[in-house]
């Protein structure tokens, strides 16, 4: 990959102060100690730095990330090492088999982000984005031929995904990210990745549950009308959360609909209103105004037959 694609950003001293603080330093030093091999490798300062590297330049694959530090030798400084593409595979696997850990490293933090800030998580919002997953999710093998026995992917599944201003909306295969972030600070405070066939809105419950256990106090909760259901509603109340949540369009019309019938409307002619004339003809509705092309003047007149005829002489 050409380096030029890559998007240049300062980001050498954040990366730095990140490893350096006492809760990420606290986690490398746990990596460090579970190492089983031999071998020298790169450190777990070097791969937890490669992490965020990933995260701060948004780079969707290990490759992009590992072409960048190999390019960058600020990076390559501050996480005193360059390591390959593989070794970062390799590291991934072992943080999710040690996901305590992380687990336990991101409640510290959450606790220093607290300390330092106690508004934090008073309110937030919750929204799910498609992951697609690099696998092929077709159920056939090929066109007409035999069903596929074996999925690259099996964890991943099919699901919808809205439209944005870069793709179309529609199928796609892969995983949605559940997540829950803070509006004044636009920090991530809880989030779970499940399979893309689940509905986000099944998810309110168990993101504020995590929010509470790990010490935030969410006041108000922003959700898109996707999440708009008495469910969603029932299990933010239940929980002392207000849901902000804009109304889907047959709920809105709905609750804006009058029961009552409207009132039927009187066409009055200039005769009757000057005296020459003891009655009117009553009209249909305005509600239904509208009559077909075809239908004549003497049909229109015996479709009223039956209505009332109201008395609008004027009285002296």
């Amino acid at each position: 990959m050409a380096s030029g694609k890559v998007a240049r950003r300062a980001a050498v001293g954040e990366i730095a102060a990140l490893l350096d603080s006492p809760e990420v330093a606290g986690l490398i030093a746990e990596l460090d100690t579970l190492r089983w091999t031999g071998r020298r490798g790169y450190g777990a300062r070097a791969l937890v730095g490669a992490s965020l590297v990933k995260a701060l330049y948004g780079l969707p694959t290990w490759t992009r990330a590992a072409s960048l530090i190999a390019d960058h030798p600020g990076l390559q400084g501050a996480l005193g090492g360059c390591p390959s593409v593989w070794a970062c595979y390799r590291f991934t696997v072992k943080l999710w088999a040690h996901s305590d850990a992380l687990a336990d490293c991101l409640d510290h933090v959450a606790a220093s982000l607290q300390a330092a800030m106690p508004d934090v998580g008073e309110d937030v919002a919750i929204d799910a984005s498609d992951m697609p997953a690099f696998a092929n999710g077709q159920r056939y093998v090929s066109q007409h031929g035999a069903e596929r026995e074996r999925f690259s992917d099996p964890d991943a599944s099919w699901g919808h995904r809205s439209a944005v201003s870069t793709r179309k909306g529609g199928g796609f295969y892969g995983y949605k990210l559940q997540m829950a972030t803070c509006t004044a600070t636009g920090l991530p405070l809880a989030w779970r990745v499940e399979s893309a066939r689940h509905h986000e809105s099944k998810f309110v419950a168990p993101l504020l549950d995590t929010l509470k256990t790990r010490g935030y106090r969410p006041e108000t909760c922003a959700m898109d009308k996707g999440y708009d259901s008495n469910r969603c509603h029932a299990e933010c109340e239940e929980r002392g959360v207000h849901p902000v949540v804009p109304l889907k369009g047959a709920r809105s019309r709905s609750s804006c609909r009058s029961s009552k019938p409207r009132p039927a409307s009187i066409r009055v002619s200039s005769d009757t209103l000057s005296g020459s004339a003891t009655s009117t003809e009553a009209v249909r509705p305005s509600s239904a105004n509208s009559v077909g092309s075809s239908t004549t003047t003497a049909s229109r007149r015996s479709a009223f037959a039956d209505w009332p005829v109201f008395d609008c002489t004027p009285t002296s």
